[in-house]
């Protein structure tokens, strides 16, 4: 009787190890692109609630970039809301104040953030006055 490993048995081998890279690089894949994306989604919803908050109270809200994260003015007294990032590095391309409110329609604004440190690129949130902010990819040229 003769040693050694059948053709279907080196297969299965080889299919068993090309999951488990695959699955190992798909765990390791949360680079800079998913973690803005987080950020920017994460800003998009606290916009929309300061947004909420100031139509609620009839209030001027405005959303101010720091130089380590950003803050709310303008909220009802009480009213808490985050003012860092989530992952340290994020920036703000044009660190100018956001109007939130009071009146339902705002005016066309616009925020670019950025993770320098990473190949990520820019997310750009926006909204046209009248609908929430969404979130998109800038398209940069090589």
């Amino acid at each position: 009787m003769q040693g050694g490993f059948t053709l279907l048995e080196l297969l299965v081998v080889i299919s068993i190890m090309a999951l488990a890279t695959a699955g190992v690089s798909l765990a390791m894949r949360d680079g800079g692109e998913q973690q803005l994306e987080r950020e920017a989604q994460r800003l998009a919803t606290l916009l929309e609630s300061a947004r909420a908050q100031a139509r609620t109270n009839g209030t001027l809200v405005t959303w101010q970039p720091m130089p380590q994260g950003f803050r709310f003015d303008g909220l009802a007294p009480g009213v808490k809301m985050p003012g860092n990032w989530l992952q340290a590095g994020v920036q703000v391309q044009q660190p100018t104040p956001i109007i939130l409110g009071p009146e339902p329609l705002i005016p066309r604004q616009s925020i670019t953030l950025t993770l320098p440190q990473t190949s990520a690129a820019p997310l750009r949130l926006v909204t046209d006055g009248l609908r929430p902010f969404s979130v998109q990819n800038i398209q940069t040229s090589p």
